[in-house]
């Protein structure tokens, strides 16, 4: 009788055929949807970089032109839309991989290499003359 329950106790352990099939499957498709939602969000992070750096030259230009404001000789004197006009707005500058382009106030940016999925952010500077 033991050995009869031992026999059954051994034939029962681990998985069946059909059984890691079937999980290979569920992963196969798992991987199948997941893979192109993460393709996506290259041009996505690429769009949100250029998002930020819009936001932070719009931001620096504000607070450079309150600064001239109050005393002319402070500040930056920015005057146009280009990667020089600008470049002293940012601590390092604007990524090497962007540019600035437009006429003032208007100016956009993109990537000095197109990139798929991702279009030109446009924002305004504050300039002012002295």
């Amino acid at each position: 009788m033991k050995n009869l329950q031992q026999l059954r106790a051994a034939r029962e352990v681990g998985f069946t055929l059909i059984e890691l099939i079937i999980v290979i499957v569920i992963i196969g498709i798992l991987a199948a949807v997941a893979i192109p939602k993460f393709t996506d969000l290259t041009a996505d992070a690429a769009q949100a970089s250029l998002k930020g750096v819009a936001g932070n030259i719009a931001s620096a230009s504000a607070t450079n032109y309150a600064i001239r404001s109050a005393n002319p000789a402070k500040g930056e004197p920015v005057t146009d839309c280009t990667n020089a006009g600008v470049n002293a707005l940012l601590e390092g500058g604007v990524p090497t991989d962007m540019t600035v382009a437009g006429t003032k106030p208007d100016c956009t940016i993109n990537y000095t290499t197109p990139k798929t999925g991702v279009t030109a952010v446009s924002f305004k500077i504050q300039l002012r003359k002295h």
